[in-house]
């Protein structure tokens, strides 16, 4: 005597490969194109995120291009050719910038260990004597 488990697996084996042909015509369809051996992961990869980031969000993204197209304008309809030349400087300039530099090595030059130092005198008390003084009021 079969069992009913046994009875319901033989009915459903017949219809397995009917069944897996409906689950990939289906898939096929829901992805939008066919599975042939030809499409590599890469290419589905790239379709796949084609579909779902750019597609439903093409305003934002063109908003975005556009503003960015404006920034890029901007900035190159403030860039001065002439800046160059304002680069070099000027001897005074320079001289400036030599005493300034000259300063700030001073200021932190390290200080730990002082260039010559005097070597500490020894120090010997001397016997003091004190004198009572008395006042007559």
């Amino acid at each position: 005597m079969k069992t009913p488990r046994e009875v319901l697996l033989a009915h459903h084996q017949a219809a397995a490969p009917k069944l897996d042909a409906i689950r990939q015509s289906t898939v096929a369809a829901m992805t939008g194109h066919r599975s042939t051996a030809n499409s590599t992961a890469t290419t589905t990869l790239f379709q796949t995120l084609w579909q779902e980031l750019i597609l439903p969000s093409r305003r934002l993204w063109s908003g975005l291009a556009t503003v960015w197209l404006l920034i890029l304008a901007v900035n190159l309809a403030q860039h001065d050719p002439s800046s160059a030349d304002k680069m070099v400087a000027s001897a005074p300039a320079m001289m400036s910038f030599r005493e300034q530099q000259r300063w700030m090595t001073e200021l932190f030059a390290d200080r730990s260990m002082p260039v010559e130092a005097e070597p500490p005198k020894t120090f010997s008390p001397k016997p003091r004597t004190e004198k009572f003084q008395t006042f007559n009021v």
